[in-house]
């Protein structure tokens, strides 16, 4: 058996901008993990890292069609009482196809007005 070197292997460093950059590209003008990878000399499963890694950090969202949209609430303060007879998280599907999850206690005049900013989105 023959083995040639060709040359130095290199192990490259990526910053978290750029890797960043090269897990947004995927989807960009119908661009594929496996074109990207290899357009950037890297594997897939390489993509696939960077983005468990990246969401661990924070920098990238769990969805990337995730839409942020302003909402002001207003705080209302409860009593211990109320907070025990209501406990735990409540799930709310919209007709829009979204899912909105909030506590049991939450204002139902904020929630109303939640509602209408998200189905509106």
């Amino acid at each position: 058996m023959r083995v040639e070197i060709l040359g130095q292997e290199r192990r490259r460093r990526w910053r978290d901008d750029e890797k960043l950059a090269i897990v947004m590209s995927v989807g960009d003008a119908g661009a594929t993990i496996t074109e990207v990878a290899h357009r950037h000399e890297i594997t897939r499963q390489q993509i696939y890292a960077w983005r468990s890694e990246l969401k661990k950090k924070g920098l990238l969202s769990a969805s990337s069609n995730a839409l942020f949209i302003p909402l002001e609430m207003k705080t209302v303060q409860m009593d211990a009482a109320d907070d025990e007879r209501c406990p735990g998280i409540v799930e709310l599907r919209l007709n829009c196809g979204r899912t909105l999850r909030f506590g049991s206690t939450f204002d139902t005049a904020a929630l109303t007005e939640l509602i209408r900013t998200v189905e509106a989105a």
